[in-house]
């Protein structure tokens, strides 16, 4: 008994100490981040540099871009390209759980995973807008606007306390909660079967890549939680966090889904998401082999 009290108690503290950070992170990006609307250019839209504009755009900690891209591939304002360069950046709340880890080696790791998910999202996304070149693209209605919000709320109508404290603290406490969960998980699976786990890690590391793109296409922020806690608590390599996150486009297949007419669009996408993320795991854990990382 004394033993899980003290698993339940180092894994709420650890938990604990996350939480001021986080409630931080979520205030800042709702000031940097509280409407996004970049419908009123079509340009952006069906460009040449749509691709490059949605990775830059995907990369920032927060799904509001993910859900505004889905809403326009959904009504044929983009193309499949655009909307993958979206996804692909899109890192849900990894970014966030890494700056805010207190892992040094863990933060340090920001600017490699920002690089590989930009790179990969801009490939894949001029890719796929040369492979649909001809699908034609249909056009706003005049004054018409789209509008993505931070995790696909929106709270236009809400008062600046609202939106700039209660918001991001009951966003905070929703992923404190993840990974209080996860930490005690972690807690009790190293406590009683630790060097079970370290030979998986050696052995079935190959595997991982494949279970954690899976986890990361569920479009709710308790997946890029998951996949990145593991990371955090070294029960996942690089190269399968790095396949988990970049599976995860936050929202945005919730959206895609909900339009039953354009379901077939919405798997096939789902499909690249899957095979593109795993292939970049594996990529990425063969050249860690091959540095000897």
């Amino acid at each position: 008994m004394e033993e899980v009290l003290h698993v339940l108690l180092h894994a709420f503290l650890d938990s604990l100490k996350v939480f001021p950070f986080l409630f931080l992170m979520y205030v800042l990006i709702e000031l940097l981040e509280n409407r996004t609307n970049f419908t009123k250019n079509k340009n952006i839209l069906t460009g040449n540099l749509a691709p490059l504009l949605g990775s830059a755009a995907g990369i920032i900690p927060q799904c509001g871009f993910s859900v505004m891209a889905a809403k326009l591939f959904d009504k044929r304002l983009i193309r499949a390209g655009t909307v993958l360069s979206v996804f692909l950046a899109t890192s849900d709340e990894a970014i966030v759980l890494l700056l805010t880890s207190g892992e040094a080696s863990k933060t340090v790791s920001v600017m490699p995973v920002i690089a590989i998910l930009f790179v990969v999202a801009v490939g894949v996304g001029y890719l796929f807008n040369f492979l649909f070149r001809n699908v034609p693209l249909a056009s706003l209605e005049e004054g018409e606007e789209i509008h993505g919000t931070p995790c696909g709320h929106d709270h236009e109508e809400d008062s600046n306390f609202h939106r700039y404290f209660l918001h991001p603290l009951t966003h905070a406490l929703q992923i404190f909660v993840y990974i209080l969960i996860v930490n005690i998980a972690f807690g009790f699976i190293m406590h009683y079967a630790e060097s079970a786990i370290e030979s998986f890690l050696l052995s079935g590391k190959w595997y991982q890549p494949l279970i954690a793109a899976a986890i990361g296409l569920i479009p709710n922020c308790a997946a890029s939680t998951v996949v990145t806690q593991a990371y955090i608590l070294n029960g996942l390599s690089f190269g399968g966090f790095i396949a988990g996150i970049c599976a995860n486009a936050g929202l945005g297949f919730t959206i895609l889904f909900k339009s039953r007419k354009n379901l077939r669009r919405a798997f096939a996408l789902l499909g690249v998401m899957y095979v593109v993320s795993v292939a970049v795991g594996y990529v990425t854990l063969g050249i860690m082999q091959a540095a000897g990382l």
